[in-house]
């Protein structure tokens, strides 16, 4: 271990000291839930031991909510997903449900499109949707969202890097 990330362990660890009980509470109060609290407890200190800079955090509390705030924003959005995906599988005749490994792949590859397109800047994201789900066309795209169609085209190449940089990312 290098003498960079040996100083980062120690920062994390001095944080964890200092904060964990705080910061699990914090989250029980936001989710309404101790287990889950927890989980997102460590899930925050997890992603500053793996980062490889510095906390140098002047207000510990106010950096360890910001974090801890968008992991509450993507544990309801990932919920909002799976009860809707189990609604999407409850309407589905037996014969064509999917066995269980299926959906679990299937609900992570939800999970990983939604985080991709939550990514892309809202114009772009809507311009790729309308392309993907509605099958409209560039032209029809630009005249929906009141933008040119050389700007449209823009958005849908935009959309489509990510979605192919992910795709050679996770290889």
């Amino acid at each position: 271990m290098s003498a960079t990330e040996l100083a980062l362990h120690h920062e994390v660890h001095a944080l964890f000291n200092d904060h964990h009980g705080w910061l699990q509470a914090w989250l029980r109060r936001r989710l309404g839930d101790s287990f889950d609290a927890a989980d997102l407890a460590q899930d925050v200190f997890m992603r500053l031991l793996l980062r490889r800079q510095p906390v140098q955090a002047r207000e510990p509390r106010a950096f360890l909510s910001t974090i801890a705030h968008g992991l509450v924003v993507e544990h309801w959005r990932r919920r909002e997903l799976e009860r809707a995906w189990l609604e999407t599988l409850a309407a589905l005749p037996e014969p064509e449900t999917p066995s269980p490994e299926s959906r679990l792949i299937l609900l992570e590859a939800l999970i990983e499109i939604d985080r991709v397109l939550d990514s892309l800047k809202p114009a772009v994201r809507s311009a790729f949707l309308l392309a993907q789900l509605d099958g409209l066309t560039c032209p029809r795209i630009a005249e929906r969202l009141g933008v040119s169609l050389a700007t449209a085209e823009r958005y849908i190449a935009k959309a489509l890097r990510t979605c192919y940089a992910l795709r050679f990312e996770r290889r």
